[in-house]
């Protein structure tokens, strides 16, 4: 009797043939076969993690309070990595009464411990997802090995690093993301690095002045955005001498400081704003004279109706709607400026505001000529300059603005 090899000798080339057949039938069973066992494997997983997460959570008070050892699950990883996962899941949610006391349990047993050393000592993915563990925290004495993974070689282990030191969100974070970005430049997205830093100087904005002097040009426009979203009125009087800055950003930023001083000393220096060149300065110009609400700002409010920008208009529409009491006078210059766009903006602040009721009730009221308050009327109704406009009446207020 013969051999299997002797029969496929007889078969000649087509034994090459039968080969592969039989190759892919024996692959095609051992991948169902190691299919099969995963998921097996899986069902079993996940069914014991569920048994032990529901065991947990029946022990919770016991556990986070101490009167479980530590010692009984801290050296198996498996069940400290589940721990830790609860913990850090219910921290995101917690009041922060129950928040001081997670945290707390973090501590006396050793996770954020744990995870510093991982977070200096670890490379690669493994570091990577000790400083994303660590910066849920938000321990402060995680800080400084946040910190360290700034200056990381993989760039998804900085991006890890900074978001981590903008959820610690205080200023000692702040000083850490400045002065790796004095020494490194801007090696991270700007985005990531706009938010992180707008979390951590909220609570003290003068930390980026001096950061402002010595920058590159980028780093410059980044931190001028930050700082336009966090300047307070105790910074007002710092922001001034960037007014006349190079960077927009920067005269951005002061545009919006100003805000926060008195409106005799401000007014001045937003009329130049209010001119730039770069809409996003004029637009904070505007928001800042109509947050006044002053006399002097009117005329630059009136002329901010015929920018260029629409956005801008409808801030200076919004700032001249604010000044309830001389709709009437106010809408005769807007009116008398011949501007579609502008008359356009300044009457969709007004209907924002629900007044357009008050300045038909004023212009009816108004002892002047009937044919002056028809053609008032008509232009507030239909919105259109076609008709030529009556000449504005020069009323007090008006005349104290120009004089000023």
């Amino acid at each position: 009797m013969g051999s299997a090899f002797d029969t496929f000798r007889k078969l000649g080339p087509a034994a090459f043939v039968l080969k592969a057949i039989i190759f892919v039938i024996v692959a095609d069973v051992l991948l169902l076969a190691f299919i099969l066992l995963r998921r097996t494997y899986r069902k079993w997983y996940f069914a014991n993690r569920d048994a032990r997460m529901l065991a947990i959570r029946q022990q919770w008070d016991a556990l986070i309070s101490g009167e479980i050892p530590f010692a009984a699950w801290r050296t198996k990883t498996s069940e400290r990595e589940l721990i830790e996962a609860m913990v850090l899941d219910a921290y995101e949610v917690a009041n922060p009464e129950e928040s001081a006391r997670l945290l707390k349990f973090m501590r006396a047993s050793g996770l954020v411990e744990k995870r510093i050393l991982e977070a200096r000592h670890h490379h690669g993915w493994r570091r990577h997802k000790a400083l994303v563990a660590l910066a849920r925290t938000r321990a402060p004495e995680g800080i400084r090995a946040l910190a360290e993974g700034l200056r990381d070689r993989d760039s998804e282990t900085r991006l890890a690093a900074l978001r981590g030191l903008g959820r610690m969100a205080c200023p000692e974070a702040a000083k850490e993301i400045l002065n790796w970005v004095d020494d490194a430049g801007l090696v991270v997205p700007v985005l990531p690095l706009q938010s992180a830093l707008i979390q951590t100087c909220a609570e003290r904005p003068q930390e980026l002045l001096p950061h402002l002097h010595h920058a590159d040009k980028p780093v410059r426009e980044v931190l001028g955005r930050v700082l336009g979203e966090v300047a307070t009125p105790l910074l007002g009087s710092e922001l001034m001498r960037f007014a006349d800055d190079d960077l927009p950003e920067l005269r951005a930023a002061a545009a919006r400081g100003l805000s926060y001083l008195n409106a005799v000393e401000a007014v001045n220096i937003l009329s130049e704003l209010a001119k730039d060149t770069v809409w996003f300065v004029r637009l904070r110009a505007m928001v800042s004279l109509g947050g006044f609400c002053h006399p002097t700002a009117l005329p630059i409010l009136v002329q901010g109706l015929t920018d260029s920008n629409r956005l801008v208009r409808l801030r200076a529409a919004e700032g001249l709607v604010d000044f309830k009491t001389e709709l009437l006078p106010i809408f005769e210059k807007v009116v008398a400026l011949q501007d579609q766009y502008g008359l356009h903006a300044f009457l969709t602040a007004l209907e924002n505001a629900g007044l357009q009721g008050s300045l038909v009730a004023a212009i009816k009221n108004r002892n002047s000529g009937m044919e002056t308050n028809e053609t008032l009327l008509e232009v507030l109704r239909t919105a259109n300059l076609s008709a030529p406009p009556p000449a504005p009446e020069e009323n007090t207020l008006v005349k104290a603005a120009a004089q000023s």
